[in-house]
């Protein structure tokens, strides 16, 4: 097979980063070498899969309606998939309440360009489990480094479009250098975002909307697991949160623990439209004796709503806990 591949490899040059190096031409293999169908109807999951594992330091360019079913996809070190326009990955039906359609664990130097992923809720048959409820991932990053998401859209997710953790089988490695931009995350049932670890985090310009179905249903969920978990350089730049129940939650309480932490936060021109609860949601930090330390800051937020909108904040160590900073907040209502 891989003689075979060669002739359907050429060459062009690849997109520039920001802030990355000047890149040597990119081979591309197109996903059609693999009999990757895009018909929008069969089960392409097992060709795509070959097709990642035989294109690691080359681009995979996925070119048609692909379907895959809920075993998903794994992205090995060095994976660079591109989606044409029109290009999607969309699941059949299933019954599963926890999947990853793209799982980036424990590899690094990954790329994805114009992604767009259906988790297909409407077709999933799995009962409202309350220990498993909303572990449907679009995208699912765990324990991985230097990460970057170009243009990604996630509509449909049982769970989350995007999540964020530390390795499930390397105990302590932390995701880290991960960039998202221009993420879109629509119609999920749990979460736009949910990030649970990370240290040196960037999204810029994402959209987080109509976000709901299951709790907590925001548009991004900074949530950690466990006093193993880092919020480490996290900065959110110009997102926007549209009729989700809560804009961005922050819900810190299983962070204290044995180790101290500092927390180091900051969210630039967030924009809220019609959150049902609140715009921004801060709160579950009791230190009981434990530290932790840092800073959360809010700059130049809008919120827009049809009463007053208003940050939440419950149960949260505000003389001992990481200082909130909110500056420039403009409220419309």
């Amino acid at each position: 097979m891989a003689a075979a591949c060669v002739a359907f490899v050429h060459r062009i040059a690849s997109p520039r980063l920001a802030g990355a190096a000047e890149q040597a031409p990119t081979a591309v293999v197109i996903d059609k070498t693999f009999n990757v169908k895009g018909d929008g109807q069969s089960n392409d999951r097992a060709n795509l899969q070959r097709a990642i594992d035989q294109s690691v330091g080359k681009t995979l360019l996925l070119t048609g309606a692909s379907r895959i079913d809920a075993s998903g996809l794994q992205l090995r070190n060095g994976s660079h998939l591109r989606f044409e326009p029109g290009a999607s990955l969309t699941l059949l039906p299933h019954n599963q309440a926890a999947y990853q359609m793209l799982r980036i664990w424990d590899v690094r130097d990954v790329v994805v360009e114009g992604a767009v992923l259906n988790g297909s809720k409407e077709l999933n048959g799995a009962r409202n489990d309350p220990d498993r409820d909303g572990y449907g991932m679009g995208i699912s990053i765990a324990g991985s480094s230097n990460v970057t998401l170009i243009s990604p859209t996630t509509i449909g997710c049982w769970g989350d479009g995007i999540y964020i953790a530390n390795s499930y089988e390397r105990k302590g490695q932390v995701s880290s250098h991960i960039t998202v931009r221009d993420h879109l995350a629509s119609d999920c049932r749990r979460q736009g975002v949910s990030l649970i670890s990370g240290s040196n985090i960037l999204f810029e310009r994402p959209v987080w909307q109509k976000i709901g179905g299951t709790m907590p249903s925001a548009g991004l969920d900074i949530e950690p697991n466990s006093n193993l978990d880092l919020l480490d350089n996290i900065r959110i730049v110009d997102p926007v949160t549209r009729r989700c129940r809560t804009g961005i939650l922050m819900y810190l309480q299983a962070l204290p623990g044995v180790r101290p932490k500092t927390v180091s936060i900051e969210i630039t021109g967030h924009r809220d439209e019609l959150s049902a609860v609140a715009p921004l949601n801060i709160s579950g930090l009791e230190l009981e004796g434990n530290v932790v330390t840092g800073t959360i800051r809010v700059n130049s937020s809008t919120w827009v709503s049809s009463r007053v909108p208003r940050m939440r904040s419950e149960n949260y160590d505000a003389a001992r806990g990481p200082k909130i900073i909110m500056e420039g907040l403009k409220i419309i209502s």
